[in-house]
């Protein structure tokens, strides 16, 4: 009975990681510029490969590598955001400019 619920929590973790990760990969494709698809790769993307970590360390089945899966996904959580937010913030800097249906720019007067 709990192989049946470890699996399909697998599956789950597996199934809702690869749909963050697609959503991800379509913002890089579709979005307009590059602040906004940093924003999808930094946000889905954290979120899609963090679940897919927890998946296979769950599937492992052994404490140990639970754990590194969870500090793994803990360190997607607390670094990529903020290393997103620091790209962006560079970009900026250096005069990369706003998409065209960007409508305000709250770091410009900085």
């Amino acid at each position: 009975m709990i192989d049946y619920i470890v699996a399909t929590v697998t599956a789950l973790l597996l199934t809702v990681g690869a749909l963050f990760a697609l959503a991800a990969a379509i913002g890089l494709v579709r979005l307009p510029d590059l602040y906004t698809r940093m924003h999808s790769a930094s946000k889905a993307g954290t979120v899609g490969s963090g679940l897919l970590l927890l998946a296979a360390g769950l599937y492992s089945e052994e404490p140990a590598i639970l754990a590194r899966a969870i500090a793994g996904f803990v360190f997607f959580l607390l670094t990529a955001p903020v290393s997103a937010h620091l790209l962006a913030r560079a970009a900026h800097r250096s005069g990369y400019d706003l998409g065209a249906l960007s409508v305000r720019d709250d770091i410009r007067d900085r």
